[in-house]
């Protein structure tokens, strides 16, 4: 059976959905985007990634020409046409079909499509023992420049970094901002664990606000772990106790090395593993409502 995708308010088979080569999104990377989860049939947290989509296009002065609602239930509508209950789903408002040139003005209707998917970006062994990282060479964005806080299409900054952890033989990087501290990694939020206190960059760090990340720092209070948003350097990555990532992709990824340096004993730590754990409780409790 072919997967079907849902563009601008029409359901249509995988290999017939296209976009125009005259859509901004393509020709300059002109729109933003939401990676999200459903998990037994429900959107995960539905309400901050659309809440952020429509933050993020507000930022770029892009207008969607749907409701949050509208949205949502065309999410619904697309995994329910692939038969999905557990998907990740991809959400992409482009500026639209228009001429060639910068200007905006040129495009008089913004496109919007929806892919349902599988998705599996790391081996599963990686969040039993742990993965190695290195930090990259390529920077994240100076917020004068294109504000890490908008997930837009424009992912080239990321890319280069990941090319550099490929180049490493290790799947992730960790990005550094403008003044030499950490940010986050090419697709995924950062945290360490020090001295039992969890700590993670702050949004005046070039951060991307990540919805797994809040859902993180809210279990934190839960379970009465200690947690900090703080300015981090790469001299507390070395010396930290515990360092995991996570994303609506990635979910909760254990790491254990950073630029070949092996942290604590080199498995995943007691907080890390609290963590993964209550994460997924915590879809559990979400999904029964």
């Amino acid at each position: 059976m072919s997967l079907k995708v849902w563009i601008d308010g029409r359901l249509i088979d995988k290999a017939d959905a296209k976009i125009s080569v005259y859509d901004h999104g393509l020709l300059y990377g002109d729109g933003v985007f939401e990676g999200i989860r459903i998990y037994h049939g429900k959107v995960f947290e539905a309400e901050a990634h659309l809440r952020r989509l429509f933050d993020s296009a507000k930022a770029i002065r892009l207008t969607i020409p749907y409701t949050a609602a509208q949205l949502k239930a065309a999410v619904d509508e697309t995994a329910k046409a692939n038969h999905f209950t557990d998907c990740y789903v991809r959400l992409v408002v482009t500026r639209g079909s228009g001429y060639l040139g910068l200007s905006p003005t040129k495009c008089p209707t913004p496109a919007v499509f929806i892919i349902t998917d599988t998705i599996e970006l790391y081996p599963k062994e990686l969040y039993e023992k742990g993965m190695a990282v290195i930090t990259a060479s390529i920077i994240r964005n100076h917020p004068n420049a294109l504000s890490p806080r908008i997930k837009s299409l424009n992912y080239l900054n990321n890319i280069l970094a990941k090319i550099e952890a490929s180049d490493a033989g290790v799947p992730e990087a960790i990005m550094l901002n403008h003044d030499g501290n950490v940010a986050e990694c090419t697709a995924d939020n950062l945290f360490i664990v020090r001295g039992g206190v969890v700590q993670t960059p702050t949004t005046h760090d070039g951060i991307l606000e990540g919805v797994t990340r809040e859902v993180i720092l809210t279990l934190c209070k839960r379970l009465s772990i200690p947690c900090q948003e703080r300015t981090l350097q790469r001299h507390d990555l070395y010396i930290a106790d515990e360092c995991f990532l996570t994303g609506t992709g990635a979910e909760v990824v254990p790491v254990t090395k950073i630029d070949g340096r092996q942290i604590a004993q080199g498995e995943p730590g007691p907080i890390t593993r609290r963590l993964i754990e209550a994460f997924r409780r915590y879809i559990k409790e979400s999904a029964e409502g």
